[in-house]
Order: C-alpha cells, then structure tokens, then sequence
C-alpha cells in the first residue's frame, strides 16, 4: 500500500533542489511503484519555444523512479524519517527509450514507475525501473531505465 498524498514531502524522496526538481508532486509510493505529477512551467531550465525537451522529459523519469529507491535512505525499517541525509543519485545507463510526443508549457505531465528489480547494499542502490510519462491518457514517453544511488 502507498503512502498518502497529504505525508508525501518530495524532499524526503529526492535530493533534486530547484531548478533541477522535474516532479511537483509524489502522488502515491510504495516500494515497488511510484506515480509523480508535474506542471510544465515557461521558466524551466529545458523548456524551449513553448515546448519541454526531452532531456526534461528522461531526467523526470528519472527522478520519478528513484524516489522509490531512495525512500529507504531518507527511512528506516520502521517508517520513522532520517535526518541531514545526503544522497547522490545518477542514471546509469538507459536501455530502451520512446519519445512520441513532447508536451507544452501549461499542461502537466503523469509520471509512472515501477522497480523492475533492485540490488540494494545498505549505502547504495542500484535498479531497473520502467517508466511511463502520460499526458492526459496518452502515453508520450515510455523507457527502461538503470538508476545509481548512494548515500553520502
């Protein structure tokens, strides 16, 4: 079962900071699945004529998918939050990627992933994820994506 909307603080989740974040909000999360939503705003960083690239697009995958893993740095086996953790978090390598469409300031974007599998050794963790990126219900983005993740 998911955590609710209302106890779900992105910081607890992510160490992306403003103006890297590409997620506004973790809308569910559990430790095999995770589906974040996101508003494409004219000042962001990859947003080019009116259109969000897709750069923006991989890195919201991204950061979507390892909230999952890096919820177990930031708590502990007994749900209680960590403090002052740090945690560096890359793409390690991207298997397979599908861009149908690229979306536009003003619409917002459903990002969906699931772990595929997870190696895990206490201060890093590495994983395959699939991702799904919606734009209403029409799917323009899917991707198989390794994620490294270690705390510092």
């Amino acid at each position: 079962m998911g955590r609710s909307t209302r106890s779900i603080v992105i910081q607890n989740y992510l160490p992306h900071r403003d103006p890297m974040l590409m997620v506004d909000i973790i809308s569910d999360i559990s430790n095999e699945a995770v589906t974040t939503t996101f508003l494409i705003e004219e000042d962001n960083l990859f947003v080019l004529s009116g259109v969000l690239q897709e750069v923006a697009l991989i890195e919201n995958a991204a950061q979507t998918c390892s909230a999952i893993v890096g919820q177990s740095f930031f708590f502990d086996e007994n749900d209680n939050e960590r403090v002052n953790v740090s945690v560096l978090g890359f793409i390690s390598s991207i298997k397979r990627v599908s861009i149908k469409k690229l979306p536009r300031v003003g619409q917002v974007i459903t990002t969906k992933g699931v772990l595929v599998s997870k190696v895990d050794s206490g201060d890093t963790a590495i994983c395959i994820m699939q991702v799904n990126t919606l734009l209403g219900d029409t799917e323009i983005m899917n991707a198989e994506l390794n994620l490294f993740l270690q705390k510092q």
